[in-house]
């Protein structure tokens, strides 16, 4: 399961985000992310999904 969420983190950073925690502060976070660079979306994102 985490497979498909890194590939939709990579594809859509807070869809990966939202998959692994909901919305919650790191789903806004990462959406800010994601809004100031696609990038730094998607170190957070896999960075979440690492972590939890």
């Amino acid at each position: 399961m985490d497979l498909l969420r890194i590939i939709a983190a990579i594809l859509l950073p807070p869809l990966g985000v939202f998959l692994q925690v909901g919305i919650g502060k790191h789903f806004w976070i990462n959406i800010l992310l994601t809004i100031l660079g696609f990038i730094p979306g998607i170190i957070h994102a896999v960075w979440v999904i690492a972590k939890y």
